[in-house]
């Protein structure tokens, strides 16, 4: 059975959603859409690149992954289709593929990428506004029908990479990194792999001005409202307030950095 699935920033407020919905329906009407998410923040596009990266891990071989955060809609930006692994993924060409293409754990995979160009994979009218419902749902309707990825336009591999702040380990064994992401509990998600806090060791991590003298294993190991942190479902270093907002809590989001310090026993 045909499975897609939808993350965008367009909320359910409006009708896009449901018109892209429609379009893929339309091709392959026994088609299965599963909503990731639509409350990507207008513009997302490294929180979309995020969200796609931890999400599409989990579903099967053969899934069609459309990303709909566009800001550059009509201007000269590419749009793409990918294929990476057993998955395929259709999205403009901005960066919002970058965890995809270049994971957060280094390793590069296989991956074949096309710039979709043969619009009679596309709808008839085009409009300058909504490549979300004209380009992208049709193209990732045909490529859930089984129409091969080299059909839909020629082959690129020069595809947009956010250019990301990359944690790095330090000689003297402190690790340096930065908030990449914030959920929508207040939860400081970071680029500091969690592989590379060493359980045998204690840690001190410093952020906005504050220091936590352990690492935690869950949300539960620290008193309400107290600053946490703990390797969270992403397999990252994450830094939370239990039952509350570190967000709000340090006044800080995205883009902060964060210091990972080994104590001495």
């Amino acid at each position: 059975m045909p499975l897609i699935t939808m993350t965008t920033d367009f909320g359910l407020s409006d009708g896009y959603v449901g018109a892209m919905k429609g379009v893929i329906l339309g091709i392959v009407p026994g088609a299965t859409i599963i909503d990731i998410t639509h409350d990507i923040h207008p513009h997302g596009i490294s929180d979309a690149a995020f969200v796609i990266a931890t999400a599409a891990p989990y579903f099967p071989a053969g899934t069609v992954h459309m990303i709909v955060v566009d800001p550059g809609v009509g201007s000269e930006r590419r749009a793409i289709a990918a294929r990476v692994g057993e998955m395929f993924f259709v999205a403009p060409d901005n960066g919002v593929l970058t965890h995809i293409l270049r994971p957060f754990s280094g390793e590069s995979p296989q991956a074949e990428i096309v710039h979709l160009t043969r619009r009679e994979y596309w709808l008839s009218q085009v409009s300058n506004t909504f490549h979300g419902r004209d380009v992208f749902a049709p193209v990732a309707a045909h490529l859930a029908a089984g129409v091969p990825l080299s059909d839909l336009g020629e082959p690129i591999d020069d595809p947009i990479l956010l250019d990301l702040p990359q944690p790095r380990k330090r000689g003297d064994g402190i690790l340096e990194g930065h908030v990449i992401y914030v959920d929508r509990f207040g939860n400081l998600i970071t680029n500091i792999p969690g592989m590379w806090l060493d359980n045998s060791t204690q840690w001190q991590i410093e952020v906005a001005g504050r220091t936590i003298d352990r690492l935690c294993t869950t949300y539960a190991d620290a008193p309400r409202g107290h600053l946490l942190a703990l390797i969270g479902s992403a397999g990252m270093l994450e830094l939370s307030v239990r039952e509350g907002s570190a967000a709000l809590t340090l006044g800080t989001g995205e883009g902060t950095k964060v210091t990972v310090r080994p104590i001495d026993q």
